[in-house]
């Protein structure tokens, strides 16, 4: 799911016009990037630890999901397209929550 959404906002970015390349493109590039890069770092932790990547990666995920809104306002996304990445990003969001929270029970 992680990978997905990285790969999904990177092909999007890529669309921005060019002097967007230092502002929002940018910027959803690298939390995109953070999503499934922090589930990775923390894989290899202990429980308390990889839940605090976990944390990491929903963070990113929500400024995601900001960024995707500011994208459509900028008429970079069309609405269609934004509501399928809303789709996948709460999708993300809710597994991961569950995931962590069995994380927590041990």
């Amino acid at each position: 799911m992680s990978m997905e959404l990285s790969r999904l906002t990177l092909d999007l970015t890529d669309t921005f016009p060019i002097y967007e390349k230092y502002g929002l493109k940018n910027q959803m590039d690298r939390c995109a990037i953070s999503i499934p890069s922090n589930i990775a770092e923390g894989s290899s932790r202990t429980n308390k630890s990889f839940s605090h990547f976990l944390d990491i990666s929903l963070g990113s995920s929500f400024e995601l999901q900001t960024q995707i809104l500011l994208a459509n306002h900028r008429k970079y996304l069309s609405d269609e397209k934004t509501e399928i990445f809303e789709i996948k990003i709460e999708e993300f969001q809710k597994a991961t929550m569950v995931f962590q929270n069995t994380l927590n029970r041990d």
